[in-house]
Formats: structure tokens, C-alpha cells, sequence
């Protein structure tokens, strides 16, 4: 059977490995850097060497980033969401995005019975979580 997924690609001015190496520290999985040094000829090759030009995590969260200078100061306004019934690795995640960040709703029941929170982590990137019961 064939399946089709959406990664997310979060663009950055330069944090991009930092970034990824947090999202590592938290998600866990395996991290994969290639700079700009190493793609031949890119625009921000001169410029920035030694920024990413493709980061891959891939674990349990799957997300790819990387550097340019056409990226907003701030995140464009696209919220991450993390969801499923692992209340004790949701609440860790929750935790270590938070880490640097602000909690705008901290994780708490919510009148359609899941346990839901949102934050924007230190990189500006906004974040929802949402835990499930265990059917």
C-alpha cells in the first residue's frame, strides 16, 4: 500500500543546526547536516558556508530545516502540532520545547477531554500539543 506523509520544513537566518541539535535533545532520532560548503554552488554559499542548506530528523518526529536569508525574522505563521495518546513522552516533549520558550497554555484537560497545550519554543517556532486517552 502505498502512503503519503507531510514533513514540515522550518526555515532559519542561521540557527538552523542549533535548532535541529534542540529538536534532537528532545525528539530524539537521527540528525543529518549538509552545509552549504558541501552543495556546490548555492547563493548562500559565499556568504554563509556554514549554514545548512538541508537538515533531516527523523525518528519518531520527522522534521527537515534549513538556513537561508529569505527566511522571515520571525516563523511564518504555521503552528506545529504533536498528537497521540503517549502522555509520558507528549508531556516530555511539551517540556523540553518549552525549555527557553513561553507557554502560552500549559497542558491541561480541555472540555473535548484531551489534555492540550501550546508554546512558542526559543527559536520562535508556536507548538500545540495533544494528548489522547489509551482506547
Amino acid at each position: 500500500m502505498a502512503t503519503i506523509q507531510i514533513d514540515p520544513y522550518i526555515f532559519f537566518k542561521g540557527e538552523c543546526r542549533e535548532a535541529m541539535e534542540f529538536y534532537k535533545g528532545i525528539f530524539g532520532g537521527e540528525l543529518t547536516i549538509q552545509k552549504y560548503s558541501e552543495s556546490g554552488d548555492q547563493p548562500e554559499l559565499k556568504e554563509h558556508p556554514d549554514w545548512v542548506m538541508h537538515g533531516l530528523l527523523d525518528g519518531d518526529v520527522r522534521i527537515m530545516a534549513s538556513d537561508t536569508e529569505k527566511a522571515s525574522d520571525k516563523a511564518a505563521k504555521i503552528d506545529l502540532s504533536l498528537s497521540g495518546d503517549d502522555a509520558d513522552k507528549l508531556h516530555k516533549y511539551f517540556d523540553g520545547l518549552a525549555e527557553g520558550g513561553k507557554v502560552q497554555f500549559p497542558l491541561e484537560k480541555q472540555f473535548w477531554g484531551d489534555i492540550f497545550g501550546m508554546l512558542t519554543d526559543k527559536y520562535g517556532i508556536e507548538w500545540m500539543v495533544n494528548i489522547t486517552e489509551k482506547s
